[in-house]
């Protein structure tokens, strides 16, 4: 598929665009400045120029699918917050309904499903929530995927992917893409949503049961 990658500048993103590389889709890399072109053109990866704080509907002209991968980043405040993760997140959805996108994987967090009970950045999951909810009911093919602490450490490619209750634990950015890229393509991924930390289990077992 042609998979449009929101967010594709960021830490997690740029793993994204690789994996898919890796793959049989095609990436394209949504970016919000010219500057981050050259990164992406030099690894032969098509780049379309789109602002989540603007129009960026022209990003979902010709594309099959989605990897919303976007985050504000935790130097920013409450305000960028609520622009990027919930209303850039929610517009995203409608944008790929209107063009017949045919699948949305979307990078939440952990702690998304229940944001009154946390103690630390409460805006942040309340946005993740919020953009969550209006994806579950978009009428998009869908999957959330809600990770927990995320680390640089080197990718093992041994995970822990399950529904229900989360389990705390931590896991490296360059594992969260695979298992986001991996989702994409996987049918039992379809409509459901799934907490991730380090585990034992490889990529290719996941959802093998």
């Amino acid at each position: 598929m042609r998979v449009l990658v929101i967010g594709a500048n960021g830490a997690v993103g740029k793993h994204v665009v690789d994996r898919l590389k890796e793959s049989d889709h095609q990436p394209v890399a949504m970016v919000r400045d010219t500057d981050q072109i050259p990164y992406f053109e030099e690894r032969n990866v098509e780049t379309v120029l789109a602002d989540l704080e603007k129009d960026f509907e022209k990003a979902f002209y010709n594309t099959e699918a989605v990897i919303f991968a976007a985050g504000s980043g935790p130097k920013t405040g409450a305000d960028k917050t609520i622009i990027i993760d919930q209303e850039g997140a929610i517009e995203a959805a409608d944008l790929a309904k209107k063009h017949g996108v045919n699948r949305f994987v979307m990078l939440s967090s952990m702690g998304a499903d229940q944001p009154k009970q946390a103690e630390q950045i409460k805006h942040y999951l309340y946005a993740k929530h919020r953009a969550d909810e209006h994806l579950k009911t978009s009428g998009l093919n869908y999957t959330i995927l809600r990770p927990g602490r995320l680390t640089d450490e080197p990718a093992s490619g041994k995970v822990n992917v399950h529904e229900g209750s989360p389990e705390r634990g931590s896991v490296p950015r360059a594992d969260v893409a695979s298992v986001l890229v991996y989702l994409l393509s996987a049918p039992r991924a379809e409509n459901k949503i799934f907490n991730l930390i380090e585990g034992s289990t490889p990529l290719s077992d996941v959802l093998a049961y």
